[in-house]
């Protein structure tokens, strides 16, 4: 099986996900007029002052810190601290680079979601990538393996790629057996997940942004008392990034390692093009009511996933002077905890293992509501189907916190490189969708005018959407009637 996995990882990563992934963030950041550039503003005037949730959908800051609670997890903590391990210094600026076009490319996926969006038999709004590859390429071949691969990824491994974390944390820092640890965890989350997505939404919207919050405290105290030595951390990733500094930094591995596992690790960080957070975008009531609006919020979840939090851990790993990159260096959690013991002391590892429980109990539940998308297009979202879902994932939760790192990370990256190559290929297919939209959102900002989506100014979309959702009374539709 390693050898299986090995191979798919070698083959998707090495020759096609890599530059697909850069080359597509650069096609949509250049064909939106850089979008991520010109428009910061609008990326946070979509959530400051939106309205609230409805009868239909989640309101868009819910669908904003759900997808950040899918983010924000052991990529932030302990991914950072693998990329840096196995690609140095220069492995945080090519994640930088994969945010900055990733951007562009998140709300491109998420625009489309909310464009295909369908009510479930309970009026409830459900879509995502699998929906916008029946409905706009009308292919429901392309969405069932889609469905697949994220059912096996968000709805399963990922869910092992948390717990582990979790599991490793807590043992180091309160010597807890992990067995114990993902027993405890499954039960928690079990709770929250039998509440479904609502529950979900309601549980992300209030333990996200605190922790998220106290977490980039904890890296502006770090900065502040090495305050003098940051410029020179910048400058080596820079130059690592290019193998100008490979000595300096003990890095020997190569630009094209210190590229793969910072395209890798940032990809698994903000998840932008993998399809994943256009799920839980579908669920949202925009605000403006306009495609385009939830599209913008996601691309802001990429922004402070990676451009924020990735990079506190960045230099507080790289400021501490932690890395050890022989035989006998640490990487992943134990990096990230050995990191903060320089900074704060003995509590350093303890603030460690509470913070990646909360990012990495919030992405187990960010990674759920993401799998009953998929359920519901491959017409498996009775409650007996996500009763089977909701028990493997749980199940999986507590193996993942007893396998070795290195066995769930290479299975994360296989899962996540093939669903992420299928909506590559279909957000590529619909961008003059994208473009026509954007254009359209923007020009009427530009006359003053809150953005609206008007069904009628787009015959060739005739058939292809729900046009009772975005042909009702706004107002109406903002109280869930």
């Amino acid at each position: 099986m390693s050898a299986i996995i090995d191979f798919v990882n070698s083959l998707l990563w090495g020759y096609v996900l890599v530059y697909g992934l850069l080359a597509t963030g650069v096609f949509f950041t250049f064909r939106l007029g850089f979008i991520q550039f010109r428009h910061v503003t609008e990326f946070f005037r979509v959530i400051i002052g939106s309205r609230g949730a409805t009868d239909n959908g989640i309101s868009p800051v819910q669908a904003l810190t759900v997808s950040l609670a899918s983010r924000v997890g052991t990529g932030n903590l302990a991914g950072v601290a693998v990329a840096i391990y196995l690609g140095g210094p220069g492995a945080v600026f090519w994640m930088w680079m994969v945010a900055l076009v990733g951007i562009a490319t998140a709300y491109s996926e998420s625009t489309l979601a909310q464009l295909y969006k369908v009510r479930n038999a309970d009026s409830q709004y459900r879509g995502g990538p699998a929906f916008y590859m029946q409905k706009g390429i009308g292919s429901r071949a392309m969405g069932i393996a889609f469905s697949i691969c994220l059912l096996a990824t968000f709805g399963l491994v990922f869910s092992a790629v948390q717990s582990n974390s979790i599991a490793d944390a807590m043992e180091s820092a309160f010597s807890v057996p992990k067995l114990a640890t993902g027993i405890v965890v499954a039960v928690i989350a079990g709770v929250v997940m039998f509440g479904g997505i609502r529950s979900i939404a309601n549980v992300a919207e209030k333990v996200v942004p605190v922790m998220a919050g106290v977490y980039l405290l904890l890296a502006l105290y770090v900065v502040a008392i090495h305050i003098t030595e940051v410029p020179g951390v910048l400058a080596l990733i820079v130059k690592s990034a290019f193998g100008f500094n490979e000595a300096a930094s003990g890095f020997t591995g190569g630009i094209m390692a210190t590229l793969l596992n910072g395209v890798k690790r940032g990809m698994f960080s903000n998840e932008a093009g993998m399809g994943s957070a256009p799920n839980i975008a579908a669920v949202a009531v925009p605000d403006p009511h306009h495609p385009s609006s939830q599209g913008l919020v996601q691309g802001l979840g990429v922004f402070i996933d990676t451009l924020l939090i990735c990079t506190a851990t960045a230099l507080m790993i790289l400021l501490s002077g932690a890395v050890d990159y022989g035989p006998d260096g640490v990487t992943g959690m134990e990096l990230t905890q050995n990191a903060l013991s320089a900074h704060i002391g003995t509590a350093g590892p303890i603030f460690a293992a509470v913070a990646i429980f909360f990012f990495a109990f919030t992405s187990i539940l960010g990674n759920y509501s993401y799998a009953e998308n998929a359920m519901e297009f491959l017409g498996l979202g009775q409650r007996s189907s996500l009763t089977v879902l909701k028990i493997g994932a749980l199940a999986m939760v507590i193996w993942g916190a007893i396998q070795p790192v290195q066995t769930v990370f290479n299975f994360a990256d296989a899962t996540m490189a093939t669903m992420a190559v299928i909506n590559l290929v279909a957000i590529l297919i619909l961008s003059k969708t994208v473009i026509t939209l954007t254009r359209d959102y923007f020009e009427q900002r530009r006359q003053g005018v809150e953005p609206l989506f008007r069904v009628k100014q787009y015959p060739e979309l005739a058939g292809k959407i729900d046009e009772t959702i975005w042909n009702k009374d706004v107002a109406a539709e903002r109280e869930g009637n």
